[in-house]
């Protein structure tokens, strides 16, 4: 290739796509190699600012030659008369006045648009912990903070699934070690393949199929996807059967179970997602409740909605674990769960239309009370 024949990365950089603007210098960008593009965050700010600044100029020149236009016709100003001293000196003034109130404009308005077209640009190739300024007029402000607000969900939701995914690796890799290190002791004649053996290999199965059949229906739930089969519930009843499920734990633990509310409450919910519910908050309750106390179940209307109310005497949670009582995998050492059930029972909530809320104070003797809010029809 000569000297007379240029690089067709040349020809094609200032050539027909002239479109593309290039800027010198810096990394190998979705430009191409030879550059990066400018996007309308960076380039876009002066330009914009510079024809903002003309169309001030030209809209005070043009209402400066409109008046003079005007007093010649009205007979204020003499036909081939120069325009007075004073004349000039005003329109002088006004350009300038209109100059600096269109640059103050300018600045209080484009540039913050500007700053949150170059974050958007930032935002959208994944960059985390992108935030703009607010400032500007009103309006200018509450799109700055939509955006730092919609960009922390971002940030926050990119956290959570990594430490989903460090946790579900966490959970399961207990199980596997247990199954693995048990078939291969088996496999090599360490120890015989007898029930005593094969039964712990099998509960850890257990554990896996149930922490993945947890994971499914958070993830169908936080998506919107989870199909709910509808229909009139007597929420009393359900409730009861909840109770008798949980007899034999309750009774070996001393703790007594007990049911208030309406003689019948009834309600277009899904039967089953509902005892889900109830099944989570109650094996909860039982399970940090001492010998002596009791966990009750009240069933309410309240308006429009039913209210199930789960509240037992037990340790109650300390009032700054609260807020993440509903946190996946968020547990005490000892809580023996796998910690998704507080997580499921929001879930389900809501995909119903509804809420759930916990009251405690942290007192031992006090206990907690789960409240979950459901509408009673669609």
């Amino acid at each position: 290739m000569t000297s007379a024949d240029p690089d067709p990365h040349e020809r094609h950089r200032w050539g027909a796509s002239g479109r593309e603007r290039w800027q010198w210098g810096g990394p190998p960008g979705p430009g191409g190699p030879w550059g990066r593009r400018r996007g309308p965050g960076r380039m876009g700010a002066g330009f914009v600012g510079c024809l903002f600044l003309a169309l001030v100029v030209f809209v005070g020149v043009l209402t400066a030659l409109a008046t003079w236009v005007a007093a010649l016709l009205l007979g204020i100003i003499a036909p081939g008369a120069s325009p007075p001293t004073a004349t000039v000196v005003a329109v002088v003034v006004v350009l300038i006045v209109a100059v600096v109130i269109g640059g103050r404009a300018f600045f209080l308005t484009v540039r913050p648009l500007a700053d949150l077209a170059a974050a958007s640009e930032r935002l959208a190739d994944g960059e985390p912990g992108v935030r703009v300024e607010t400032r500007g007029p009103r309006p200018v402000r509450r799109l700055g903070a939509s955006f730092n607000a919609m960009a922390e969900r971002l940030d926050r939701s990119r956290d959570d699934r990594r430490a989903l995914l460090a946790d579900v690796t966490h959970e399961l890799r207990t199980p596997l070690t247990v199954i693995s290190g048990g078939l291969e002791a088996m496999l090599d004649g360490v120890h015989p393949m007898d029930e005593d053996h094969v039964s712990p290999i099998l509960a850890e199965a257990v554990v896996m199929d149930r922490l993945l059949d947890d994971l499914r229906t958070i993830s169908l739930a936080e998506a919107g996807a989870l199909p709910l089969h509808r229909e009139p519930v007597d929420l009393v009843e359900i409730a009861g059967d909840v109770l008798a499920g949980q007899h034999a734990v309750a009774d070996a633990r001393r703790v007594e179970l007990r049911l208030e509310g309406d003689a019948s409450l009834v309600a277009d919910v899904d039967p089953v997602r509902v005892r889900e519910i109830l099944v989570n908050l109650v094996a909860n309750a039982v399970r940090h409740t001492p010998a002596g106390g009791h966990v009750m179940i009240e069933v309410r209307a309240d308006g429009g909605d039913a209210l199930l109310t789960v509240v037992d005497t037990g340790e109650g949670i300390p009032p700054e674990e609260l807020d993440r009582v509903f946190d996946r995998f968020h547990r005490r050492s000892d809580s023996g769960g796998s910690g998704l059930g507080l997580t499921i029972v929001r879930d389900l909530a809501t995909a119903h239309g509804g809420t759930v809320e916990v009251e405690s104070d942290g007192v031992p003797g006090h206990g907690s009370a789960f409240r979950v809010r459901l509408p009673r029809r669609l």
